[in-house]
């Protein structure tokens, strides 16, 4: 296929990524279908589908978001979803063989022609490349939210992938408004998400080892750096249970004990009692209005932090 083949995309996972992603394609003029396994996933998802819509038309950068949404259809029908798909962009969760299982049955499902991408944000394609049914058609195609605005994406291939999956790859990213950085090699954690990590990790021990409060970790980075929020407000943005699987798997796979402590401490406080992050309202602050949004945050202001 050439760029101008690409017609329809398939988002595999109806989270906030693949929500993203989804709505991206759309606004570039792709029809998608945004696939997850029930109804009430896919209404959540619209709703907050939405919502993107309706601020980024506040902000005059989409003229008309009754017909991008339009060419978003979500279903649970995977067959059907997967009968014209030119492009597979997968953002379900960060597990190797359930990928894996995933792409198995898009190659039996999907045209000869489609090119399987995968937005995962540590593993490697390799880990699932074989078992993809079509390696020399899998590449990682890593976004970053808010996809708009934090518009660079990685394109990283494993050693089977063809040069010409690579460049289409490329070329669907720069066609859907976005700045792609190909990789020479495969690279846990790409190229920002490997400095992100490293990120998350410290701001994770500082607060698991009892060393601070959260919002002192967020306060710290957000008063030096001058950025606008901080590492556990970042993890909230993500969601708690993707950069707790994240630090779970790294943690089986490395056998360090502090970031097994990390993640201990991040299924227990969070994810068992459903503190998610944003996509829940709360995690390691309350929303809409989280206090390191607040003006007089940094200054000391505590109000609002969840504990």
């Amino acid at each position: 296929m050439t760029i101008d083949d690409i017609r329809t995309v398939l988002v595999a996972g109806a989270g906030t990524m693949g929500q993203q992603i989804g709505l991206q394609a759309a606004r570039y003029g792709y029809d998608v279908a945004l696939y997850d396994l029930d109804d009430a996933t896919l209404a959540r998802a619209m709703t907050r589908i939405r919502g993107y819509t309706e601020r980024l038309a506040a902000h005059g950068v989409l003229p008309d978001p009754a017909a991008v949404l339009a060419r978003i259809t979500p279903t649970t029908d995977l067959e059907g979803a997967a009968l014209d798909a030119d492009l597979v962009s997968e953002s379900v969760p960060e597990d190797p063989a359930l990928k894996g299982r995933l792409f198995a049955e898009l190659d039996r499902l999907c045209p000869p022609r489609t090119l399987f991408t995968t937005n995962t944000s540590t593993l490697l394609p390799s880990m699932f490349a074989k078992v993809s049914g079509r390696p020399a058609q899998l590449v990682a195609l890593h976004f970053h939210p808010d996809v708009w605005t934090s518009n660079v994406v990685d394109v990283m291939p494993h050693p089977g992938t063809s040069p010409a999956a690579v460049a289409l790859a490329e070329a669907f990213a720069r066609r859907i408004g976005q700045v792609p950085i190909v990789l020479e090699r495969e690279h846990s954690g790409y190229v920002f998400n490997t400095m992100l990590v490293a990120l998350l990790g410290a701001a994770q021990s500082l607060v698991a080892g009892g060393v601070t409060e959260p919002e002192n970790v967020d306060r710290a980075w957000m008063g030096i750096t001058g950025m606008r929020s901080g590492p556990l407000a970042m993890m909230d943005l993500i969601g708690i249970d993707t950069v707790w699987k994240i630090t779970h798997f790294w943690a089986e796979q490395s056998g360090r004990p502090e970031m097994k402590r990390n993640a201990a401490f991040l299924k227990e406080h969070f994810v068992d009692r459903g503190r998610l992050g944003v996509k829940t309202g709360e995690g390691f602050y309350s929303y809409p209005d989280p206090a390191f949004a607040r003006e007089d945050f940094v200054a000391g202001s505590e109000e609002g932090i969840e504990r």
